[in-house]
């Protein structure tokens, strides 16, 4: 018998590969270029509620090149409303509160699984399921707020080189619900979201049992569409021509066995999500918290960041840093030990060895405090151990 899964998946598999990044021309260049040098100058978020002030670390490390450039081409590289956008963005991000939705609040809208995070299609992106027949709460703020928080986990979880998702919809209808498509208003209030902050996300949606009712639906929200998007829409058709069958779900004809257990998947996916999500952070810093960092360089793909080697130098490449420190220092006291002394060498300079070494090389790999990438390379060794983030601390952070 076929062992049932109830966490997520942590990766696509061998096969799955992500599509080739476009060059940019060199009028795109040089549009990316304008905008990345406005971008720079942006000293205020402005928001009401008395949530304007200054940009924050967090909004600066979201401003990446690939971020500037998503919105960029969902604006036909028009570079002034490419901004436009951009700062509309973050001002948003900020009155709803974005990076303050917790998975507490968020929990009850997915005790059902009506949201589920599970797998990679066929060019690595990560596999979002809904099941409208698994609703369990009533229209509110909280549900659109579920949809928010789930593609900010999605995003967390994009393997390298890999900026879309896969969108997997099942309009089954369950015992207690045989209409399962939203109301109009919670569908435009969600594509305005999905269109106007979530540029260029959308990779592919995936829909099967359309009833009646539902096509009636996709008649009324259509002329709202984009109609790139409308593109990337496939009704009914084999999920398994895009997404590898061991990683696609029973419920959608794959051959993935997977049993939704909210207490066993709910916190196995906030500690992933928190994990990449520190880890992504921290690469950033050592990278010089650069407006503009390469996507490449924060998941770990690039060596090398916009600030160029010396700053990625001192990086972290593993995803895991808290696991990966330790691992290194015992190695390199494995290897301390074992080392000969010289054979002409008094005795003293063999008692002496250790002393004149409190910083074993690969703690050069640990994550350095926010420090300006020109620093000295001593004075970051010195506070790299302390910044190292353990899994556990940061699995409560907010998204």
């Amino acid at each position: 018998m076929a062992t049932v899964l109830k966490v997520p998946l942590a990766s696509p598999t061998p096969d799955s590969q992500p599509r080739p990044q476009a060059a940019l021309t060199a009028d795109q260049q040089e549009k990316y270029n304008s905008l990345l040098e406005q971008v720079k100058n942006w000293k205020e978020v402005p928001a009401a509620e008395g949530k304007a002030g200054p940009l924050t670390h967090r909004e600066k490390f979201w401003l990446t090149r690939e971020c500037l450039l998503r919105f960029l081409r969902a604006t036909k590289w028009n570079q002034k409303e490419a901004e436009k956008r951009i700062l509309g963005t973050l001002t948003w991000r900020r009155e709803y509160g974005v990076e303050e939705l917790t998975a507490d609040h968020i929990s009850p809208e997915n005790e059902t699984g009506k949201q589920i995070i599970l797998g990679y299609d066929k060019e690595g992106r990560v596999c979002h399921y809904l099941n409208p027949g698994r609703q369990n709460t009533e229209a509110s703020p909280r549900q659109v707020q579920h949809l928010v928080f789930m593609l900010e986990r999605v995003i967390e979880l994009m393997p390298p080189q890999v900026e879309t998702l896969s969108l997997l919809i099942n309009f089954k209808s369950s015992k207690s619900r045989s209409n399962t498509a939203p109301g109009l208003g919670l569908a435009r209030e969600v594509l305005n979201i999905l269109q106007n902050h979530y540029p260029e996300r959308l990779g592919r949606a995936l829909i099967i049992n359309v009833p009646w009712i539902v096509n009636g639906f996709f008649k009324l929200i259509t002329p709202f569409i984009d109609p790139n998007t409308r593109e990337k829409l496939k009704f009914n058709e084999d999920m398994k021509k895009y997404v590898p069958a061991e990683q696609l779900w029973t419920e959608f004809n794959g051959t993935l066995e997977f049993d939704y257990d909210h207490a066993t998947y709910w916190p196995a996916l906030q500690k992933m999500c928190a994990e990449k999500r520190e880890a992504k952070y921290q690469r950033w810093v050592s990278g010089g918290q650069q407006i503009g960092e390469l996507e490449d360089f924060i998941t770990g793909h690039a060596q090398v960041g916009v600030a160029g080697p010396v700053a990625a130098a001192t990086s972290a490449p593993e995803p895991t840093p808290a696991a990966s420190a330790p691992a290194l220092a015992a190695e390199s006291e494995a290897v301390t030990a074992l080392a000969p002394p010289p054979a002409a060498a008094p005795v003293p300079t063999t008692t002496e060895a250790p002393k004149e070494a409190p910083a074993p090389a690969p703690e050069s790999a640990a994550i350095p405090e926010p420090t300006p990438a020109a620093a000295p390379v001593e004075e970051k060794k010195e506070e790299e151990k302390p910044t190292v983030v353990a899994p556990t601390e940061v699995g409560e952070t907010t998204a």
